[in-house]
């Protein structure tokens, strides 16, 4: 699934982070068209794309997102905003076609020295995680959910509101099976892979309270957690001519396009200034 607003260029390809899909962008979607043209899409097997076994190495998803963006007549070069795992896919895409890539946008992106670096506590929990059958949700606990994604997303569309709240409640282990080999292989790949290339390059890290995060770890592992993320996002950031470093301290992992759209607009105004 392709969506395309705006004119002008370079056109804004939004990747959505695992477990969300395009339409989660839609409000920033529309504010970054009355710029310049703004792509969402959903990668194969996500959202409402066409199905495909999850996980999937980096240069699939890089390879399809190239032709998918050449079939629909998007022109290159493209400024990548990457969130999360879209993040690490918006480096790999950078790192195998350079030219192709006008700016990047890594919002609160995956880094492969995440686990490397991360306190021995982490690496037991998420073995542990890993080693646990994801149980079926009560027709109690769906409910729930129900009332609370509705509730989330008031701001969007009617047309769009219910119908991407089903989505989220019948696809919520789309994100546990999509970074499956995110540690791995997709790690392997970014590493691998050669610099990023000479492109104006903004990496924002989100240091505010999430709370999928606050349910996953213990408070004193996420502070660790955090400090190591906010280290290797300004090492990145620094690893280019070009890169900007900026730091969210009141806007959460999963949601920062929401929780601060404002800061996500100035940084793709800021990156379209500089082309």
């Amino acid at each position: 699934m392709l969506h395309r607003s705006g004119t002008g260029g370079p056109a804004v390809v939004l990747l959505p982070g695992s477990g969300l899909v395009g339409l989660d962008y839609l409000n920033l979607h529309d504010r970054i068209a009355e710029l310049t043209t703004s792509v969402l899409y959903d990668r194969a097997g996500t959202g409402w794309s066409d199905p495909a076994e999850l996980p999937r190495s980096a240069a699939e998803v890089t390879d399809e997102l190239r032709d998918l963006l050449t079939v629909a007549g998007v022109p290159e070069p493209y400024l990548l905003a990457g969130h999360s795992l879209g993040g690490a896919y918006a480096r790999h895409f950078a790192q195998r076609f350079p030219d192709a890539v006008a700016g990047l946008l890594l919002l609160d992106p995956f880094h492969e020295d995440m686990v490397t670096r991360a306190p021995r506590r982490v690496l037991d929990l998420l073995a542990e995680m890993k080693s646990r059958e994801l149980p079926e949700p009560s027709r109690e606990q769906l409910d729930a959910a129900r009332g609370q994604l509705l509730a989330f997303f008031e701001a969007w569309p009617d047309d769009v509101r219910v119908p991407l709240a089903e989505h989220h409640l019948g696809s919520w282990r789309t994100a546990w099976q999509e970074d499956g080999n995110l540690y791995d292989e997709v790690s392997a790949e970014l590493r691998s892979g050669p610099g990023l290339p000479d492109v104006p390059t903004i990496v924002l890290s989100a240091m505010g309270r999430d709370a999928v995060q606050a349910h996953l770890w213990p408070e004193d592992l996420l502070r660790e957690i955090n400090d190591g993320k906010r280290a290797l996002h300004a090492e990145l950031a620094a690893s280019v001519p070009r890169g900007e470093h900026r730091v969210l301290e009141d806007a959460g992992h999963g949601w920062l396009h929401e929780e601060r759209p404002d800061a996500v607009l100035q940084a793709v105004t800021d990156l379209l200034a500089s082309n």
